[in-house]
């Protein structure tokens, strides 16, 4: 298969997976609003940090209030990992790749992307927010499914998963990473209550609640949650069950004694963590999933040089494009691995 086509491919899947994530944080912290007290301000910021956009928010909107948050990480144009933006690189990247794919799936991005421009007025406001993220959420899974069902299981369709999977796993850690550092702070003793709450919206987050609680019969507790969303390999959003699949992957793929070697180290990683210790302590939670963070970067930059002809200094990074990767630093002063 042509590199150009991997990556193509691969591109397509991270571009339409982080489409799907933003839409799912922003459903999740507009419904958590309505499970605070009103004694707690809502607070919008975190998702600035998942997305690794500060900068470019402070620069251009100053103030993170919920409306230009909103704006910032759906309709923004300017920010190259914004809904829009995110759906329009798909769709390129399909494009390009037409002749490899179901033409039911190009029918489908085509109207994915006409829905969000028509539409994204809606999601400004919170009346209308609601019904247009779960069509969002809707159609993109409407594509996986769809390319899923009928599509060849050739390499085209590897890399499909491969950046479907590495995408969700980066999501994974960042979203436990920034939410967690709230939660594992000392909280007023008359709010600890809502620490529960604040918890599910993590689950939440990643559409792990109700599987989480098949599994686990208990209270929602920090320490079950981290364990789940990190080590849980039947929960197909967890960080181990995305590196095995990741692993499956390349498993079919030639020359993939690099990337392997590079997933396989970071499943070492994920097994061998101290829950516990994680789960009671912020700092210790954050150093270590921006180590993760740094191993899946390592991961993409294995698969890119091997496939798509990219030679990559370590945490350099790659410039913006259909094909390539979007640059963003984490906390940690990291590039996201697209």
């Amino acid at each position: 298969m042509l590199s150009r086509m991997a990556e193509n491919m691969y591109w397509f899947a991270r571009y339409l997976e982080r489409a799907e994530n933003t839409a799912r944080l922003v459903t999740v912290s507009t419904n958590l609003i309505l499970d605070l007290p009103r004694v707690v301000t809502p607070d919008w910021e975190p998702l600035i940090d998942i997305t690794s956009g500060r900068d470019a928010f402070v620069e251009r909107y100053g103030e993170m209030s919920e409306h230009r948050v909103v704006q910032f990480l759906l309709a923004d144009r300017e920010n190259p990992s914004s809904l829009i933006s995110c759906l329009t690189k798909a769709r390129e990247n399909l494009r390009t790749t037409r002749d490899i794919v179901p033409a039911e799936a190009w029918g489908q991005i085509n109207r994915l992307h006409l829905i969000a421009q028509e539409q994204m007025g809606d999601a400004l406001s919170r009346r209308g927010r609601h019904e247009f993220l779960q069509t969002i959420i809707g159609q993109c899974q409407m594509i996986v499914g769809l390319l899923d069902g009928v599509m060849s299981r050739d390499e085209a369709f590897e890399f499909m998963r491969l950046g479907r999977n590495l995408e969700r796993a980066d999501m994974t850690t960042r979203i436990l990473d920034v939410r967690s550092g709230d939660l594992l702070a000392e909280m007023p003793a008359d709010l600890k209550a809502y620490g529960r709450v604040q918890w599910m919206s993590v689950l939440k987050s990643l559409t792990a609640y109700q599987m989480y609680r098949r599994l686990v019969r208990s209270r929602v507790s920090g320490v079950d949650v981290v364990r789940f969303l990190l080590q849980e390999e039947r929960f197909p959003r967890a960080l181990q069950a995305c590196l095995k699949t990741l692993e499956v992957c390349l498993s079919g793929l030639p020359r993939n004694e690099t990337p392997l070697r590079a997933v396989a180290q970071l499943r070492r990683m994920v097994q061998r963590a101290d829950i516990p210790a994680l789960a009671h302590e912020a700092g210790t939670l954050h150093v270590y999933m921006d180590e993760l963070q740094l191993k899946l970067a390592g991961c993409h930059d294995a698969i890119a040089a091997t496939y798509f002809g990219a030679e990559l200094a370590p945490n350099a990074g790659m410039a913006a494009g259909v094909t390539t990767p979007v640059p963003s630093s984490s906390q940690a002063q990291t590039q996201r691995a697209g």
